[in-house]
């Protein structure tokens, strides 16, 4: 196992997370302004930290459609693929800044603290329910409780 990026993708900003070593938690990294400047973080953290593979966020609509967000995300993917060589995967990431902005505001960040911090909490949340999606496939479901 190595260590897992998350990317919750958008025209001007862009917010990365990463895992632990194990694939279990995701963490809020960086925000970063530009695909050059994503890039270049994501070669460093390869370097750095034996990226394994990238979770890209994809924004579905809510009837769980591919509208044009959709397919923009789905054309950087083929762009992020050609210029790194690691597989890119994506994940439903609908409602992800919705939660991360309830996340901020329940820990009382406001203003522009909690707009540069939004991107890379939304792609903490992403690479979570990635985490946790594929823990359960491979795994099983957790066993209920004991009273």
């Amino acid at each position: 196992m190595g260590r897992v990026v998350g990317i919750d993708y958008g025209q001007r900003r862009i917010g990365l997370s990463l895992s632990d070593e194990t694939e279990t938690i995701a963490s809020p990294y960086a925000v970063v302004e530009g695909e050059e400047a994503l890039l270049a973080r994501l070669r460093i953290l390869y370097d750095e930290e034996g990226l394994d593979r990238i979770v890209l966020g994809l924004p579905l609509n809510m009837d769980g459609s591919a509208g044009p967000k959709a397919q923009e995300a789905l054309r950087f993917k083929g762009r992020l693929e050609k210029a790194l060589g690691l597989p890119v995967e994506t994940c439903d990431e609908r409602l992800s800044t919705v939660q991360a902005l309830d996340h901020l505001a329940m820990a009382g960040v406001r203003g522009r603290k909690r707009r540069a911090r939004v991107d890379k909490v939304a792609a903490q949340i992403i690479l979570q329910s990635y985490l946790d999606e594929r823990r359960v496939r491979h795994e099983g479901p957790e066993p209920p409780l004991e009273a």
